[in-house]
């Protein structure tokens, strides 16, 4: 259990640095298309890449944390765009903190980074998490189509590289400042008994400088003509986030280490070749409220490193396919419209916490997506069943129509920007009364901004979202007819707060104040990418 301490203790240890060191101010994004693709590759939460190539594709997978289901699957066939295929788990394990029961919750926590692995046939992924205190393994034959099947073992081990060694050994490579290589069984379900167990690369932050910010973490091991090579990302204090690296004869050392970029704080992740030989590095950047969003770097190869950027530099223009958007795959719109053999819920969506599938449905009303109350809850964040999709950049826009005819006293329902500071439009349920309402958690607690009556049945919401030039301002509008839209409350200068994590996501919800059994019916929801209104 030794390392599993050191591990805990290290994950607080980095989430408190992080706050202390802050970060650097970042520049804006280009939005022009050059004929080639731009960075950042998609302007979205997409935070702790891990990726592979099989064959001709591309497979990555990434951090989604409390949100269920979990572990997302995405796919592309040239580094730029990427479409979400499914996902390891529909639930990581069910305590009071990932179901929201008895005032618990996991935002922030969940299941953090993980390690893409293609090996003898089978793919893996493995995850580790601080609300189960374990280490999970899911594994299958199809990563596309599934199923998973799972391991799960003691100690959670941070920040963990999933590694097959040529000679059939398996390890995991986790840590902080200190980064130890732990040996797992052949068949991976859980630590080798007597198997390796040490620190391989002790105080491996040194290489950054001597300014001790954030410990190097997110470790990502590679073998590439007989070396071993390990990714890290450190956080000089009062500098940036930097991706650092370090390279070794022998998996257990010694190890040499270099910085191995330094520009604009896009660090942490890896290596990742094409069928013709290019080299580049996917890592992500910190940007503000829309979340931790992924770059891809050129690398070549100088003396055995891998050489990092132009220059040194993160290039705006990648010598790659120009994007062709994030719509529709990795957000989506959705008109809740289901023909035989469809998902019950495309893998665009995603709950907040596990959902309670007694109390929602699409066949009740078919058409439509209906929310039932299962419980009375105290705010927005405590409420259960509450669907997501990421907000994107440069700016985007959500809207909804909603069947409100059967909520009951003391129902809210709407449509959310989720995150610790969120802000949401709604309709509210008073007696007998309907108003729409605008709610601002900017200050840290919930305050109801504007207040307007409602005299019909079918209202219609609307989110926009300005992230140009790290704007972070939230929009909130009211519909009669879903085509002239009526301010209402306050733009909410949206925060990206470590105790949830995330970049902010639209939320469908509907939650009970005073008595469970209410719902309402979502008519569709629709995204675009153009705020389409004067502000």
């Amino acid at each position: 259990m030794r390392y599993a301490f050191a591990c805990l203790a290290a994950f607080w240890l980095s989430l408190t640095l992080a706050v202390v060191s802050g970060s650097p101010a970042l520049a804006a994004e280009s939005t022009e298309s050059l004929g080639a693709a731009n960075n950042p590759i998609a302007w979205a939460d997409i935070p702790d890449l891990s990726m592979i190539r099989v064959g001709n594709t591309y497979y990555m997978s990434s951090t989604t944390m409390h949100l269920s289901p979990g572990l997302p699957i995405m796919k592309s066939s040239d580094l730029v765009n990427w479409q979400i295929v499914g996902y390891a788990y529909d639930t990581l394990g069910d305590n009071d903190a990932l179901t929201l029961r008895n005032g618990k919750s996991a935002y922030g926590a969940g299941s953090w980074a993980s390690s893409l692995r293609f090996h003898d046939g089978q793919f893996y992924v493995s995850t580790f998490s601080s609300t189960t205190g374990k280490t999970h393994v899911y594994r299958t034959k199809d990563i596309e189509k599934g199923p998973w099947t799972e391991n799960s073992f003691r100690p959670s081990l941070h920040d963990h590289s999933l590694f097959f060694d040529d000679d059939g050994r398996v390890y995991m490579i986790c840590g902080a400042g200190n980064l130890r290589l732990v040996e797992l069984t052949a068949d991976v379900t859980g630590v080798k008994p007597g198997g390796v167990d040490q620190v391989i690369v002790p105080n491996a932050t040194r290489v950054a400088g001597p300014n001790l910010g954030l410990p190097a973490e997110g470790s990502q091991m590679w073998k590439i003509n007989g070396k071993y090579y390990l990714f890290n990302i450190t956080w000089p204090r009062g500098g940036m986030r930097t991706a650092i690296v370090h390279r070794a004869d022998k998996i257990t050392g010694p190890y040499e280490g270099r910085v191995a970029l330094q520009d604009k704080g896009v660090a942490q992740g890896g290596l990742i070749d094409t069928p013709q030989g290019d080299w580049y590095a996917y890592l992500f950047r910190d940007s503000g409220a829309v979340g931790r969003i992924p770059y891809l770097v050129p690398v070549k190869w100088e003396d055995g490193w891998p050489v990092l950027g132009v220059d040194g530099k993160v290039p705006d223009t990648l010598n790659l396919p120009a994007s062709k958007g994030l719509i529709p795959g990795i957000v989506a719109s959705d008109e809740f419209d289901r023909q035989a053999g469809d998902r019950a819920l495309p893998p665009v969506w995603q709950w907040n916490h596990n959902p309670d599938n007694e109390f929602w449905s699409l066949t009740q009303r078919p058409g439509f997506l209906r929310l039932t109350t299962g419980r009375v809850d105290a705010d927005f964040l405590a409420a259960r069943n509450t669907l997501t999709q990421r907000t994107f950049g440069p700016e985007c826009s959500g809207t909804v129509s909603i069947d409100v005819s059967n909520m009951k006293d003391g129902d809210l329902a709407g449509l959310g920007g989720l995150q610790k500071k969120f802000g949401l439009v709604a309709v509210k349920m008073a007696g007998n009364a309907k108003t729409i309402v605008m709610v601002s958690a900017e200050s840290g607690s919930p305050v109801e901004v504007e207040s307007v009556p409602l005299t019909q049945d079918v209202v219609f919401l609307k989110v926009d979202c300005d992230f140009k030039n790290r704007a972070d301002k939230a929009f909130f509008f009211h519909s009669p007819d879903g085509k002239t839209w009526t301010p209402i409350g306050k733009p909410l200068r949206m925060s990206y707060t470590l105790p949830h994590f995330m970049g902010y996501r639209f939320a469908l919800f509907n939650y009970a104040t005073r008595t469970a059994g209410g719902f309402v019916d979502f008519d569709y929801f629709r995204v675009g990418d153009k705020i389409t209104i004067a502000k």
